[in-house]
């Protein structure tokens, strides 16, 4: 009986792709027990946006987040997801921040990092796989997988053999798009296991309605690890869920290893959560439709959401298929970036700004201007010549890694943070979100921190 093993994502990536990561940790404590005893291959529980939600919406510290899970979750592997040298923001950080980061995140109770890049450029993976490794760590590299002429299949094994030369402890095919389709699922899955000997997972959304089909063919194909959501927080924007796959899967002739008893357990547990989110408009019911214009624009789920909701704030929701149909258009011309954060973001406000403008190009935003320069990395094919010219004249292209120009971060850091840092933990949320860092640490530390000063006038009559 062929084996596949199961990564469990409610408290990261399922969450995340329907309440926007507004998960307490309150919340998660009372199942994290039999979360552990499910039998899962790992629980995703870490990275994403869950930092930055639990610093900037929930008064919470990610890190004590993370120590409380690891205290309960004995048995099971506890994962994360880290955009390699961007770590949790949206930039390139310097590698003493990164290194000191992967460090604490394994100290604290992270085993497997998943690490990934916007551009699959190898060069900003390099030093988060070797840092991971170092510190104890699973090195797990993540293909961003995309769809366009550069991209086949032959491109993304190719990029598997570079991860596993680079000393990747496993390869994960991350669909964050849910894009893949089955039968190119299916071939891709079977080429990376020819070439590759580590052990492959696959990542992907429901939001086109294919992700079934797809996570059966790849299955099929010798895949190691799915990645599924319990059911409460499954479907549309997230990933299929653990219950329904686990019980086809078997029935197909797959061990999955799991015990649906406890799963229908952490089910029960989280429909009341799913349920109060519905109930407050957190979740919104548009999370849970299907979206096949996803397959035909190759967009995110989530992009499209924020498209219309962009142009519907300025009175243009009329324009919604004019921008969805300019955004593969501006992908050609900037070289074909994978639509995942931070490009995803990027791309999907040039395409706005050329329908608004009524001229491509006439208003660029600055993060494109340094995604031309290089300065987020390699492209996957060459940058229109025109375009590049009108974006950035005749500057030069970065050749050399990002982060090489950065200098080390962690000493000035620690400099600005010292009046409410306690910790090396403290400095690092600093480090990636100033602001929000900032105010947790200074509220907590200071009980008048954010109280506004008043000013009382006296008068004394004399």
């Amino acid at each position: 009986m062929a084996r596949i093993q199961i990564t469990e994502t409610v408290l990261r990536d399922g969450q995340q792709s329907q309440i926007a990561t507004r998960m307490t940790t309150e919340e998660m404590l009372p199942v994290l027990e039999t979360l552990d005893q499910a039998g899962y291959h790992a629980l995703e529980v870490w990275g994403g946006a869950t930092f930055d939600s639990c610093l900037r919406f929930l008064n919470e510290d990610p890190w004590e987040r993370l120590r409380t899970i690891r205290k309960t979750v004995k048995n099971t592997k506890l994962q994360m997801l880290l955009r390699g040298q961007n770590l949790l923001g949206y930039r390139n950080y310097a590698d003493d921040v990164l290194e000191s980061f992967v460090q604490k995140s394994i100290e604290n109770g992270i085993d497997t990092i998943r690490i990934f890049d916007a551009l699959n450029d190898p060069r900003n993976l390099e030093t988060a796989i070797k840092a991971t490794k170092q510190y104890g760590g699973h090195a797990q590299a993540a293909i961003s997988y995309t769809t366009s002429p550069v991209h086949t299949v032959e491109y993304f094994v190719e990029l598997s053999k570079t991860y596993a030369e680079m000393g990747a402890d496993s390869i994960c095919i991350k669909d964050m798009a849910g894009v893949l389709t089955p039968q190119t699922g299916y071939e891709l899955v079977k080429r990376i296991k020819e070439n590759v000997s580590i052990p492959l997972e696959v990542h992907t959304h429901a939001t086109s309605g294919i992700a079934e089909m797809t996570y059966l063919k790849v299955a099929e194909a010798g895949a190691d690890i799915i990645d599924t959501a319990v059911s409460s927080f499954a479907g549309g924007t997230s990933q299929p869920a653990t219950e329904s796959m686990a019980i086809a899967l078997e029935e197909l002739g797959f061990e999955t290893g799991l015990d649906l008893k406890k799963i229908e357990t952490i089910a029960e547990h989280f429909n009341k959560v799913r349920d109060r989110y519905r109930k407050e408009g957190i979740l919104n019911p548009k999370v849970k439709d299907t979206e096949p214009k996803t397959l035909i624009y190759q967009v995110p789920g989530g992009m499209l959401s924020n498209l219309l909701s962009q142009l519907t704030e300025q009175g243009l929701a009329d324009k919604y298929e004019e921008v969805l149909a300019e955004v593969p258009r501006v992908r050609k011309d900037l070289g074909y970036p994978p639509l995942v954060t931070p490009l995803s973001q990027m791309v999907g406000t040039q395409s706005l700004m050329n329908i608004i403008a009524s001229e491509r190009y006439k208003v660029v935003p600055n993060e494109i201007r340094d995604y031309v320069k290089g300065l987020y990395g390699k492209a996957p094919a060459a940058i229109d010549s025109e375009i590049k010219q009108k974006i950035i004249g005749d500057q030069e292209v970065l050749a050399v890694r990002p982060a090489d120009l950065i200098e080390p971060q962690m000493p000035t850091l620690r400099d600005e943070i010292k009046q409410y840092a306690k910790s090396e933990e403290d400095v690092l949320s600093y480090a990636l979100f100033k602001q929000q860092g900032k105010d947790f640490l200074g509220r907590r530390e200071d009980r008048f921190y954010d109280v506004p000063l008043q000013t009382v006038k006296v008068s004394f009559d004399a």
